[in-house]
């Protein structure tokens, strides 16, 4: 392992709150080893942001990492050359020309819809029954899967990040890893020569993906194409509801739902952390990795960074996000993030508070985790 100084953590506590313990990391030990992680984490936003460009060293290629184990070798599981050619083959699904104008018209329609039952209902919880549903439906149209129901998208996406955190190796939770891609894996073979043209499925296939790698690919736009925009519109919309001073911002013309959006994923992070295995022996910060060590790219932290956001635990969608890397910062940017953007900024957000008059909390919200991060549930009421 590293010579890195080691911290110790409370992992329940991380869970809950992360910030705190980053926050000491930071100003104490920039670079650290986490005995109760396995691996050591950078937490400084220069740092990250220069490091994980250099892929030479510190390689997302990782065949004994629990996301190859449990998923298949996906493209970002991939460097280099390899990398990039399965990136190319999927970009006609999430190109930013595709997404405005083939996947927003159908995203529109389907979260329009989802309102319109809710309306009635005068309550809900925001996380179940309109962030969770709006991801999956544009998750089906992407992928290509549109006979999986939205809680089954849901479902074996949250099964397959529980599975790709499970450094404890709980069995239980190995075994629901398993019966989600088993179950993927059913609906890509139903949906082989059916699937939309400009599905991940359809598009892979065009290319010459082969079988395997289209498999595991698919499987990682569900890992992260599900509970981020999930977590990011619900928490978002929490956000601005707890903090009425910037919701009045957006209603005023003063900001933009794209900003509050930007605010939030660097708040509170909904990427919290990219895994990376040591590929060469090498000294960064003081700090020698040896090959094999596993790192943990803390974007989480990168996002609170004191050297580059004053307050850095206040929400205020009028700051400068710029620095922050709520998608990454190297060659692994996340490549759905303009479907991402879209669904929540264009629709998501903006819709709810055109069609729900008198949007309001109801009860208190519990946000957890630090490699993905969001509400447990946001309960609401509006005049119906």
């Amino acid at each position: 392992m590293s010579d890195a100084p080691v911290t110790q953590i409370d992992p329940r506590a991380f869970h809950a709150d992360p910030y705190p313990v980053l926050a000491r990391m930071r100003a104490e030990a920039p670079i650290t080893f986490v005995p109760q992680l396995g691996a050591t984490l950078l937490t400084r936003r220069d740092d990250i942001h220069v490091q994980e460009k250099r892929t030479h060293v510190f390689s997302s290629h990782q065949p004994q990492g629990l996301m190859t184990v449990l998923m298949g070798e996906n493209m970002m599981r991939k460097d280099g050359a390899d990398h990039m050619a399965e990136r190319r083959a999927l970009f006609p699904t999430v190109s930013p020309r595709t997404v405005a104008e083939h996947w927003k018209p159908m995203f529109q329609a389907r979260a329009r819809a989802i309102l319109a039952d809710l309306r009635p209902r005068g309550a809900c919880d925001l996380v179940t029954d309109y962030a969770m549903p709006v991801s999956a439906e544009a998750l089906k149209l992407i992928t290509g899967l549109t006979e999986m129901t939205a809680a089954e998208m849901d479902g074996v996406s949250q099964a397959m990040i529980d599975g790709c955190a499970n450094y404890a190796g709980d069995a239980e939770i190995e075994a629901r890893c398993h019966r989600a891609t088993a179950l993927i894996d059913a609906h890509i073979d139903r949906m082989k020569g059916r699937a939309g043209e400009m599905s991940a499925l359809s598009v892979q296939t065009r290319a010459g993906i082969g079988d395997y790698s289209t498999r595991a690919n698919i499987k990682l736009i569900i890992s992260g194409g599900q509970n981020e925009p999930r977590d990011a519109i619900a928490g978002t919309i929490w956000a601005l509801l707890s903090h009425p001073d910037q919701l009045a911002l957006i209603r005023e013309g003063r900001a933009s739902w794209g900003e509050a959006f930007a605010e939030y994923a660097r708040w509170q992070s909904p990427i919290g952390m990219s895994p990376r295995r040591v590929a060469q022996t090498d000294r960064v910060g003081g700090v020698t990795f040896q090959p094999e060590d596993r790192v943990f790219l803390m974007f989480g932290s990168a996002n609170r960074d004191e050297a580059h956001f004053s307050d850095p635990d206040r929400f205020d969608i009028s700051r400068d996000t710029g620095p922050s890397i709520p998608f990454g910062a190297g060659p692994h940017f996340c490549a759905g993030a303009a479907a991402s953007r879209c669904l929540i900024t264009e629709i998501a957000l903006p819709l709810i508070f055109e069609t729900l008059p008198g949007l309001r909390l109801t009860g208190e919200v519990t946000l957890a985790g630090w490699a993905f991060r969001g509400p447990r549930a946001v309960p609401v009421a509006w005049d119906a």
